[in-house]
């Protein structure tokens, strides 16, 4: 059985939970995302204020002329303590960025474009002024009510400051997925034995789900014998109640094949290929109660299958590349499987461009490194250099 990425992504949607809520101090939801839209509390400016050190001026003196120079309107002083029936037209009132206008201010001239130039002269010449000019008027930015941040967005540094400045504290948004991940085999272990290899994979998965905002409980390696999984696992999920399992390996066709084995004579498992290299085999499990998304064991094949399918699942989007001008002619596989080449982005002369690096085989950790983008080459297909072409963000 196979089916192509974008069929395998609305797979594991439909076999995971819907992401539950949960409240967030503001320092803390750097990443997350938005359960609900989040409307204004309060106007944006909240009130009328001054978009230049220099001075308000009234109706009068827009045409300009020569003025004594009254009391300073500092940032933070309420204008009324020395303006408490607004400006009048015989003093020139000075006044900081920022700082609130006092009733009357008809435009805000910056003290650069006046003589002498300077605030500690005790008379100022202005010239004619247009009306409205540097003022920055109540809710000109944002009205009390309106939505500021849609449902189901990343809030970024920026949404933490529009937060703040809504005086907003605390923001609801999606729990993390919560989950175990499974890695091994007889043949990985640190032991430094002559035919063993370190786990890459544990660690590899570990930080894809901390990159995408999981939560990793804890990481279970497996040897080959099922049974012992199929308890170890068990173990786990009573303790850990997770959201899901991650595992890498064992769901091939050998004969050592052990999350296949203990996984597949569930009720609703699928074992089979996605229409994909590097990435080919996949499978999806319901084991105690819990949904396991088993990726293929070879490094770069585990790190395509989750960057691909993970990340589009945790946004609730369709599996959507970014669109970019390839840079060399690339040929795709026969046999109906489109191929993903690990690529670099860059931007020439405002244009996004893929170049393929070399090295096709998915234990090619070293020539991975240096990837940023996945490069989609439809099977049976050839791209020329200067097509457009699919890019999906690696890492």
């Amino acid at each position: 059985m196979s089916r192509t990425p974008e069929h395998h992504v609305e797979a594991i949607r439909a076999l995971l939970p819907a992401p539950g809520a949960e409240m967030v101090d503001l320092h803390a939801a750097l990443g997350r995302r938005t359960t609900t839209p989040i409307n204004a509390v309060w106007d944006s400016p909240r009130f009328d204020n001054s978009q230049m050190d220099g001075f308000a001026l009234t109706t009068a003196q827009l045409a300009g002329g020569t003025f004594p120079v009254g009391p300073t309107i500092a940032a933070g002083v309420d204008p009324a303590t020395w303006y408490p029936t607004g400006l009048v037209d015989a003093t020139l009132c000075p006044i900081m960025t920022g700082a609130r206008l006092p009733s009357g201010t008809a435009a805000v001239i910056p003290v650069e474009n006046t003589r002498p130039g300077e605030f500690t002269a005790p008379r100022v010449t202005i010239p004619a002024t247009p009306a409205g000019q540097f003022l920055r008027l109540r809710a000109s930015d944002i009205r009390a009510g309106e939505e500021i941040i849609p449902a189901n967005t990343e809030i970024t540094p920026v949404h933490i400051a529009l937060l703040a400045s809504q005086s907003i504290t605390a923001v609801e948004v999606m729990r993390r997925l919560r989950i175990i991940t499974v890695t091994g085999g007889a043949e990985i272990n640190n032991s430094g034995g002559a035919a063993t290899i370190p786990d890459a994979n544990g660690p590899l998965l570990r930080g894809l789900a901390q990159r995408h905002g999981m939560e990793v409980l804890h990481q279970l390696h497996t040897d080959d014998h099922p049974a012992r999984l199929a308890e170890q696992l068990e173990k786990a999920i009573d303790r850990y109640q997770p959201d899901a399992v991650i595992t890498s390996g064992g769901i091939s066709h050998g004969k050592f094949e052990v999350i296949r084995q203990v996984l597949e004579p569930g009720e609703g498992a699928w074992f089979g290929h996605v229409d994909q290299q590097p990435g080919g085999p996949q499978g999806l499990a319901v084991f105690h109660g819990t949904p396991v998304i088993a990726l293929p064991g070879n490094p770069i094949s585990t790190l395509v299958s989750f960057v691909l399918f993970l990340p589009p699942v945790l946004r609730g989007e369709p599996l959507t590349p970014v669109v970019a001008e390839m840079a060399v002619t690339a040929t795709g596989l026969s046999g109906g499987r489109d191929q993903f080449l690990r690529g670099r982005w860059e931007v020439v002369d405002k244009r996004l461009v893929a170049t393929p690096l070399p090295g096709t085989s998915s234990h090619l950790l070293a020539q991975a490194a240096g990837a940023t983008c996945l490069i989609r080459v439809p099977a049976g297909t050839t791209v020329e250099a200067g097509n457009s072409v699919d890019t999906y963000p690696l890492g």
